[in-house]
């Protein structure tokens, strides 16, 4: 922990010497969403790096909502993904439900700013007007296809007279402002792919920065919000590489200060495909209905990856926060085997148990979970005491990988008394009410159980008396009356 403190005292941007602390600002960094879904494990890996990164260097992490894609809005969403970062363990600092000295925090809540820069652009010629209409754009994608070749816009407006632009204005004909993208390219160093270059002028088109709307597009607005939000390091997936030639290009013609770039690999299913927001089962509310631990995602998607000197089952967020290291984070994408998933779960799942604190909260939550499930059918309430929940925790520590589970049909003699017949005993063994009639005395004798060695010892003595019941058949015997079970319990996971 004393190296985590240290660094956190201590850090330095890249390209500062190596083994000298120099003193820098905390660093501000920004989790980014669209809400137009809700959070999924993808999402979540970038705000956790983003997280781990402020954290470790006593920064500042913003939730920045990017809503300008309006047809495409989820209702709910935004809230969602907030709700999804505090359950997981990773709050914001900043956000539009906990504000800060730099909102707001909704991109659609800061369209004057975005028009302004806008305007500016256009002022000093960065920018211009472009009136070309839908049918014209799609027939230039139509012939770009056609031809094999990568459709691109052929700036075409950037080449109208003055006279022209204040002409169409005048006329009302709608138009959208585009970002004239300089020739050549200068390299920027990635704190994660290094040197980097993209002659994105070469291959494509000038971009569309403000639509028609007076909606801005991703470009100009995260130019703009990264800006006037002090965002000092600039964390987000690898798809994002390339465009931040244009960023860099944005951030020159305004005469701005561009933030450090850490572009994160992709996060893939471990057979190397993409992750999908059509997979129900990669979104984080799923894996909360699912009984999944916050701490084991954190895990899981930091364990599928790099950016640590070494991979362990079991850190905790505080682990992760002194453990992250920017510099060990890999270009190769990171394969994700959600069939680790119980493995993870059942690990976190006895940490919290053997917390005294945390062990509290679950034998509340597993008590409601019991009284939900099987409250009707409880015949003694003493299944419902703080001790007897507390027993049973530790007992199945270890061997089950989350609450729902001591809720199926194979623990549900923990909270119900099992039903079953003398006959479906005498099927097992002939002897069993022999079986029976012995552990009854054996309990009513009062004798100590405090240890499993020594109630084995006891029952293979009973065992050495019977006739024709061996100890495995009297175990089997006792399994059915005490479970209701034919065989021992098997862990299903989620």
């Amino acid at each position: 922990m004393l190296g985590c403190v240290l660094r956190k005292m201590c850090w330095k941007r890249t390209g500062a010497r190596r083994g000298v602390c120099t003193r820098q600002p905390a660093p501000r960094v920004r989790f980014a969403p669209s809400p137009t879904g809700f959070l999924h494990l993808g999402g979540l890996r970038t705000a956790l790096y983003n997280y781990l990164f402020a954290k470790q260097r006593g920064g500042a992490f913003i939730l920045r909502l990017e809503d300008t894609d309006r047809a495409r809005l989820l209702p709910g969403a935004a809230d969602a993904i907030e709700d999804m970062l505090e359950w997981a363990g990773v709050p914001p600092d900043e956000s539009s439900r906990r504000g800060g000295d730099y909102g707001p925090y909704v991109q659609s809540e800061r369209l004057p700013l975005y028009s302004q820069t806008a305007a500016a652009l256009l002022q000093t010629g960065h920018a211009y007007y472009c009136f070309c209409s839908n049918q014209r754009l799609d027939l230039l994608k139509r012939e770009a296809q056609r031809s094999g070749h990568v459709p691109r816009y052929d700036n075409r407006c950037r080449r109208l007279q003055p006279e022209q632009v204040q002409q169409r204005l005048a006329q009302g004909v709608p138009a959208v402002v585009r970002f004239k993208l300089a020739s050549g390219a200068e390299p920027f160093q990635d704190m994660v792919f290094g040197w980097t270059r993209h002659e994105v002028a070469a291959v494509e088109g000038d971009p569309i920065i403000l639509k028609a709307d007076g909606f801005p597009t991703y470009h100009l607005a995260s130019v703009v919000d990264d800006h006037h939000m002090r965002v000092s390091h600039v964390l987000r997936g690898s798809e994002w590489l390339i465009s931040t030639a244009k960023h860099l290009q944005l951030f020159r013609a305004l005469g701005w200060t561009p933030p450090a770039y850490a572009h994160l690999p992709l996060l893939l299913n471990r057979d190397g495909s993409k992750l999908s927001k059509r997979q129900g089962d990669i979104f984080i509310q799923r894996f909360r209905e699912q009984g999944v631990l916050p701490e084991t995602l954190l895990d899981l998607v930091t364990h599928a990856g790099s950016g640590f000197d070494n991979n362990r089952i079991g850190r905790r967020l505080e682990e992760l926060v002194c453990e992250f290291n920017i510099s060990k984070i890999t270009t190769h994408s990171a394969l994700l085997d959600l069939d680790k998933l119980h493995e993870f779960n059942r690990v976190h799942l006895q940490r919290r148990i053997e917390d005294e604190e945390k062990c509290a909260v679950l034998r509340d939550e597993l008590r409601q979970r019991v009284l939900h499930t099987h409250g009707s059918q409880i015949s003694d309430r003493a299944v419902l005491e703080p001790l007897y929940i507390q027993r049973v925790l530790e007992l199945r520590k270890g061997h089950v990988c989350s609450l729902r589970e001591l809720l199926n049909h194979m623990h549900a003699y923990l909270w119900i008394r099992p039903r079953v017949t003398r006959q479906q005993l005498q099927e097992v063994s002939a002897e069993a009410e022999n079986i029976a009639a012995a552990v009854i005395q054996l309990v009513a004798s009062g004798g100590s159980f405090e240890s499993t060695e020594h109630l084995n010892t006891e029952l293979k003595l009973i065992a050495s008396r019977l006739k024709h019941t061996k100890y495995s058949g009297m175990m089997r015997v006792l399994r059915l009356a005490l479970s209701a079970q034919q065989e021992l319990v098997n862990d299903e996971g989620f």
